[in-house]
């Protein structure tokens, strides 16, 4: 196994360490490649990603670090695009393409922020139906490459953050395994691997990595391709869990991008 990590977060977005701290410490666990992939400027909510002006600096910096530990390590500068963000992709050398939000009206619903915000959002917005959020959800996620230009598919069901052993719906419910059949199905034509993100284990949200098992076998049944990465916000979360779902995906048979 390949150990590298393309989806990681720093102090120019929400993350806690510096990018050369994430550097050091990556070359300490012995990854080959490590990309940086801060929040892309959101003009409707700056609480979690970086400033314009923080954008041209963090290329700036990655790119000082390229050079830097040339020879020690591949360090790539990338950006991960929400859906809803307008901001050119120039300076970067990869994009993920992710979902965070749910629009209504001129509203914009984050998905990830709590368990409280999504199923008052699903309340007030949606007359209480939890699988028809799921359903928006999903279709923004089936145009996020179309959307982004991506070249790697962000935590594909990120809705799902807070639905450990199905606290919230049922994963299984026809409604919802249609949703997610039909965001794969756009995607896979593509060719782009879908991650399998170990992030929200990490953050003792999730014992399993998104996409879910069953997606991850659907994907495997459209013969599509994931990549591993951890969508750490620190240091020490570096390739969280690659080895076991490395070999999970494995025993799945689903291709891996390395």
């Amino acid at each position: 196994m390949t150990l590298q990590d393309l989806h990681t977060h720093t102090t120019f977005c929400d993350g806690k360490n510096t990018p050369e701290e994430m550097v050091r410490a990556a070359i300490e666990k012995g990854l080959v490649k490590i990309g940086f992939s801060g929040h892309c400027y959101t003009f409707f909510d700056e609480s979690y990603c970086m400033s314009i002006p923080n954008v041209i600096q963090y290329i700036a910096e990655i790119n000082a670090l390229k050079e830097k530990y040339k020879g020690k390590i591949e360090i790539r500068c990338g950006v991960e695009q929400d859906y809803y963000s307008n901001f050119s992709r120039m300076g970067f050398d990869y994009i993920i393409g992710s979902v965070h939000y749910v629009k209504s009206g001129d509203v914009y619903i984050p998905i990830d922020e709590s368990e409280e915000t999504l199923m008052t959002a699903a309340g007030k917005y949606f007359g209480g139906d939890i699988y028809a959020l799921c359903e928006e959800y999903f279709k923004n996620v089936g145009d996020v490459v179309a959307k982004t230009g991506a070249d790697i598919i962000g935590h594909f069901d990120l809705i799902s953050k807070f639905n450990e052993g199905g606290k919230l719906f049922d994963e299984s419910h026809p409604r919802y395994v249609k949703a997610y059949t039909e965001a794969i199905d756009k995607l896979i034509p593509y060719s782009l691997p879908f991650e399998v993100n170990t992030g929200a284990i990490s953050r003792g949200y999730r014992t399993h990595p998104y996409p879910s098992r069953a997606q991850l076998e659907y994907i495997a049944k459209c013969e599509g391709s994931v990549i591993l990465t951890g969508d750490t916000h620190t240091a020490e979360n570096l390739c969280y869990e690659f080895e076991k779902w490395h070999k999970v995906c494995k025993e799945i048979g689903i291709a891996i991008v390395e």
